[in-house]
């Protein structure tokens, strides 16, 4: 686990981290799923198709956020530790290929 201090992931095994703010990203997404079926609604009621885009819109960024705080927390929690281990070539690597997903 993370102590308070230590606001990096730390990895439990190979394939599981920790995320530092855990509480604070579920409570995002937990948002975000809100604002989902606030935009499922509004169609239903076929509201305004530009209100409805700039419900989506605002989806979009409310995502792009929760990726950023992740890529954030692989950045310093993961990409940090397999620099230190003498992987860290690889771990960029892995680290931009996610980046280059999101620069399209």
């Amino acid at each position: 686990m993370t102590s308070s201090t230590n606001k990096e992931p730390t990895t439990a095994n190979d394939d599981c981290v920790i995320q530092p703010d855990k509480a604070a990203l579920i409570r995002r997404l937990n948002r975000i799923e809100g604002q989902v079926r606030g935009v499922t609604k509004m169609i239903t009621e076929d509201r305004y198709c530009v209100d409805v885009l700039n419900q989506v819109a605002a989806l979009q960024s409310a995502l792009d956020a929760v990726a950023i705080k992740l890529l954030e927390n692989h950045t310093h929690g993961c990409v940090q530790d397999a620099i230190k281990s003498g992987d860290g070539g690889a771990a960029i690597d892995e680290m931009m290929t996610v980046v280059r997903k999101f620069a399209r």
